[in-house]
């Protein structure tokens, strides 16, 4: 039936872009406390995680923002998920992870320090190849991620 799969689309969807991003992310906060923690941190425009009280919000707010993410993301492709069926899994993989990397981080209408709109929008002192490459680690690390487990697992 169309409605339990397209729940159990949703629902594994979710599930598989909240792990990824988070082990991502938790990755890519190993080295990049330059981008996002202490006093000269590149993007002190969002909110400091080595502050106690940031990082307690953080915590609190990661896994419902994800989670709205996941499911949002996932309804917007429902339309297609016949069509994603009946590929094969490296052109799915391919699909899913181009998907994510290139709508949900360098083509995004963000502007942040890894994305076409930051480097049109930002000020100079937020954009630099060292941050630019570290986020799109992290942001390439999270598509394959993606990619490969959403192309196996949800078809």
């Amino acid at each position: 039936m169309i409605i339990v799969d397209s729940t159990v689309f949703v629902a594994g969807f979710t599930i598989i872009h909240t792990i990824a991003y988070t082990v991502a992310g938790m990755i890519e906060l190993q080295f990049a406390d330059y981008i996002y923690g202490e006093e000269e941190r590149r993007v002190d425009f969002v909110r400091d995680m080595t502050i106690p009280e940031e990082s307690r919000r953080i915590g609190l707010v990661f896994l419902p923002a994800q989670l709205v993410r996941g499911v949002l993301m996932a309804i917007v492709l429902l339309p297609l998920l016949n069509a994603m069926g009946e590929l094969t899994y490296v052109i799915r993989v391919t699909f899913l992870a181009g998907l994510m990397f290139v709508y949900a981080d360098l083509a995004s209408a963000v502007p942040f320090p890894n994305t076409i709109e930051g480097l049109v929008y930002l000020e100079k002192e937020y954009i630099s190849r060292d941050a630019f490459l570290t986020i799109q680690f992290e942001a390439v690390m999270y598509s394959l991620l993606f990619g490969l487990t959403a192309g196996w697992i949800l078809f």
